[in-house]
């Protein structure tokens, strides 16, 4: 029931050159703006949020109806349950993976200490864990899809019933499963439509980042910590998540995985937003790396909300910097045991916090390890943009090889010519 093949518009670029080449003239554009402008930083910020709200426009009608169909397909096919344990299995591995590195590396190549520049009151910092369950379940059923596009995992309970009800007598679903199978590839081509215009979104949003990362450049004060973050990404994302894919599946070219996932990887970094990135997921993922649309559609959902370790490892990474920074005792070892313990937690609780989910995290652990670091987070507020942007980059990078592996394991992956790539 996948369609038959890429849908195909008139442009022949690509479109991660697409996205490439708006992040490039957003970065030069930005760079050359004043970045102590107050009406420009005003109507940038401005321009942000416009930007994300066309990214995450039509998110939730397609991820509920594709989500819907293809819980529906996969309990036909029996595979359901396999490929759910599969996930939660790889999520375990990938996360305390990931988030152990980041700490590693943060105790092997300390940054300089970061001086204290301003201070402010501690904000409440909450994850919202009991909320966000009632959330999950409210009163009336269609209210589910009654969302601002934040808080998404409502949606995917409600799609998820949806699929199990599919499945309860054809006689009676017949027509309501043709109806869902339809509104699921008509949004799946109006989220591919976005996907192709998205070119001037990515040169506002880039145009904001480069203009505050000017101003935190300036200060040279996170230059170490930049660099850390900076190098451990590129190496996760274009090293060893390409290297454990290789030799965990020897006929899979890592490279190929990669290639197809830049579009997605641009979106992440220049928005730090999960949820306007999803639909760029899920098209690239379809058409790029061959996941059939009831592994897609379910698996990508599924890391988005509680598959978090990119931003929780680059909380753990902060967190640890800022502790070495102000204490003279240093870090034992059940403390770093206990931070890595808690940031693995707190990558499944972020799904609250599509835009902002690094810098949550940080601010939960600062909050929660007491000991005078109550504020510590406060102290990096002006490198929030940058922690997000790498949280959410490495958060995708994770999404999308997981997604190809575990398709290709279940029997959901079919080959493409990397020609062929959109």
């Amino acid at each position: 029931m996948d369609p038959k093949g890429p849908i195909k518009y008139d442009s022949p670029m690509k479109v991660w050159v697409k996205f490439l080449i708006g992040s490039l003239m957003g970065l030069i554009l930005g760079f050359l703006l004043p970045q102590d402008n107050q009406f420009i930083l005003k109507w940038l910020a401005w321009l942000e949020g416009f930007a994300i709200r066309i990214g995450r426009y039509a998110a939730v009608p397609a991820l509920f109806f594709s989500m819907a169909i293809g819980i529906y397909e996969l309990r036909q096919d029996g595979k359901f349950w396999t490929l759910l344990a599969r996930s939660f299995l790889v999520m375990t591995v990938s996360s305390a993976f990931v988030i152990a590195s980041g700490i590693t590396a943060a105790l092997l190549f300390p940054p300089g200490r970061i001086p204290i520049l301003i201070e402010e009151q501690v904000a409440a910092v909450s994850l919202k864990i009991p909320e966000s369950i009632i959330d999950a379940f409210p009163s009336n059923m269609f209210i589910a899809l009654m969302t601002d596009g934040v808080y998404l995992f409502p949606v995917y309970v409600f799609a998820f019933f949806l699929g199990i009800g599919l499945s309860y007598d054809k006689t009676y679903s017949k027509q309501v499963i043709s109806l869902v199978d339809s509104l699921s590839r008509i949004f799946y081509h109006i989220i591919s439509l976005f996907s192709e215009i998205l070119f001037p979104v990515l040169i506002a949003l880039s145009a904001y980042w480069a203009v505050r990362y000017q101003g935190i450049i300036q200060t040279g004060v996170f230059r170490d910590l930049l660099l850390l973050l900076g190098g451990l990404s590129v190496i996760l994302a274009f090293g060893i998540f390409p290297l454990f894919l290789y030799f965990t599946k020897p006929n899979t070219n890592p490279w190929a995985v990669l290639y197809g996932s830049l579009g997605p990887a641009i979106a992440a970094f220049f928005s730090g937003d999960i949820n306007f990135t999803l639909p760029v997921l899920l098209r690239n993922v379809k058409e790029n790396l061959g996941v059939h649309r009831r592994a897609n559609t379910v698996l990508l959902p599924f890391f988005a909300t509680f598959g978090r370790a990119g931003s929780a490892m680059v909380a753990a990474v902060a967190f640890i910097v800022i502790i070495k920074s102000y204490s003279s005792l240093g870090i034992s070892i059940p403390e770093v045991i206990s931070i890595g313990l808690r940031a693995l937690l707190i990558s499944v609780l972020l799904a609250r916090h599509p835009g902002d989910g690094a810098y949550t995290a940080l601010a939960v652990l600062s909050l929660g390890y007491g000991r005078g670091f109550e504020a510590g987070y406060l102290i990096l507020k002006p490198l929030a943009f940058y922690l997000i942007a790498i949280g959410t980059f490495l958060d995708v990078m994770i999404s999308s090889f997981a997604a190809f592996a575990l398709a290709k394991v279940s029997g959901f992956q079919e080959k493409k010519s990397i020609r062929h790539f959109i």
